[in-house]
């Protein structure tokens, strides 16, 4: 897996010795609610969430500090389950709390798109976020998305509530 720097970052592999980084973010309830997961109630969840959508998988990464060698967040290129194209890919991210409006999604998601249509050859990058989630939203407009549209009752979060997803995308000549 290729690694990526930026002015204050490091996008790098995840491994099992991040749990407790991890866990430190994924356990607010500020950060899992927006991207539609609950908040971890302890660190044997990490473990498995990692297990399941982080350790191993390609073109997600851990958003380390250069600054404090601590890994803040995560970040992926992903298929879009909502598209069916090979030339496509979904990004998806989360940070910690103390970490917002600071620029760091922004700058990580930068970098990510560069390599996704540079190095992997991608077409277009397609993202959603719930209409309430207004940093995400912020992200995606700075990085260059434009909004498709909303899609009504799209997704079901982890507490039974059904939301709308705002779609966005970015296209290779954009």
């Amino acid at each position: 897996m290729n690694r990526i720097e930026t002015n204050r970052l490091i996008l790098r592999a995840i491994t099992e010795s991040d749990a407790e980084d991890i866990f430190a973010y994924s356990k607010n309830e500020n950060v899992g609610v927006n991207a539609g997961w609950k908040p971890h109630a302890n660190i044997e969840e990490t473990r498995e969430v990692m297990t399941l959508v982080f350790l191993g998988q390609e073109n997600v990464y851990g958003i380390e500090s250069k600054e404090t060698g601590k890994l803040v967040g995560s970040i992926g290129l992903i298929a879009d389950p909502k598209r069916q194209n090979n030339k496509a890919r979904m990004l998806g991210y989360a940070i910690g709390e103390e970490y917002w409006s600071k620029g760091y999604t922004t700058e990580a998601a930068q970098a990510l798109i560069q390599y996704g249509f540079r190095e992997l050859n991608l077409d277009l990058i397609s993202a959603y976020c719930y209409p309430s989630n207004k940093r995400s939203k912020r992200v995606l407009e700075k990085c260059g998305f434009r909004c498709e549209g909303l899609l009504h009752l799209a997704e079901e979060r982890y507490d039974g509530e059904v939301l709308d997803n705002e779609c966005y995308a970015i296209t290779r000549c954009e």
